[in-house]
């Protein structure tokens, strides 16, 4: 069974800084690329950031740009959110996502998520 665990989150101050981390096992981690999403209350779930399976190039939301940084450890099978100048907005439940498309299927997985709480 695919495990994803997330941990790291916690309550911050605005301005504060976080690291989330996901540690994963039971599949071929370098094959998928890795993504953290967030979900706040009432609203839907958006991507925050992406990094890819080789060349660790990323993406990120623009609300993000410029304060979360993604990483990958493919020795650990762990991805990471480095999360600095954080926001009262940036409030959220934090998911990582592993996915992989080939012909035959798409492969799918998440954690059960962290919460990260901004505020004074």
């Amino acid at each position: 069974q695919v495990h994803l665990v997330e941990s790291g989150g916690g309550l911050v101050q605005p301005g504060g800084s976080l690291k989330l981390s996901c540690a994963t096992s039971r599949f071929t981690f370098n094959n998928y690329a890795m993504s953290w999403y967030r979900q706040a209350p009432g609203k839907e779930r958006e991507l925050v950031a992406r990094i890819i399976s080789a060349g660790g190039i990323s993406n990120y939301a623009d609300s993000v740009k410029g304060r979360f940084t993604i990483s990958r450890d493919n020795a650990k099978n762990t991805v990471y959110l480095q999360m600095n100048i954080l926001k009262p907005e940036d409030t959220a439940m934090y998911y990582c996502n592993a996915r992989r498309t080939t012909l035959a299927r798409n492969y799918d997985y998440w954690g059960q998520g962290t919460q990260v709480t901004v505020s004074s």
